[in-house]
């Protein structure tokens, strides 16, 4: 069974932000000419290691969906249970934000603005799907232990005050 989960998520790591930040940045930098191998220099050190911390907080978060939540981060599979651990306590939505952090490093990298812009668009986006979508769905399924998260813990900012598991949530 954790197997299965464990290709499932796998799968929608590589199809959904593998399209995100990985194919759609590709074809814009392509479209713009600048797939070239960055110089070295503190800029391009900086935007490399700014995008592969955007990546790490993209694979932990997926790691907490599927070691906690019993899920994948397709919302066609989620987690089952509340995930509320992990850099969650912190901030309601960090895998948006580590994907948003993969692109603005790649768009840094390359020194691309076509990648900066899609790297808006894209946060306007996450911003509509979790406002409109996941906020309701959430609080649907798992009633007062997301509102009381949600009372904890900022949609985009950061708390400096780690959320509890044990203020009733689960996972």
């Amino acid at each position: 069974m954790r197997l299965l989960l464990a290709l499932r998520a796998l799968f929608f790591v590589l199809l959904l932000p593998g399209t995100v930040a990985g194919y759609i940045p590709f074809s814009i930098l392509r479209a713009g000419n600048l797939l070239r191998v960055p110089g070295l220099g503190l800029a391009s050190v900086c935007a490399a290691v700014f995008a592969i911390i955007g990546a790490l907080v993209l694979l932990r978060c997926v790691w907490d969906f599927f070691a906690a939540g019993k899920g994948t981060l397709a919302p066609i599979d989620p987690p089952r249970f509340l995930v509320v651990r992990g850099l969650y306590r912190f901030t309601r939505n960090p895998m948006y934000n580590g994907v948003i952090a993969l692109i603005l490093g790649e768009a840094w990298l390359f020194r691309s603005i076509g990648l900066a812009k899609y790297a808006l668009l894209v946060l306007i986006l996450f911003h509509l799907f979790v406002v409109l979508y996941e906020e309701p769905a959430l609080d649907s399924q798992f009633g007062e232990s997301y509102r009381a998260y949600r009372r904890a813990v900022p949609r985009w900012g950061f708390t400096t005050r780690p959320f509890q598991e044990s203020t009733g949530s689960t996972a």
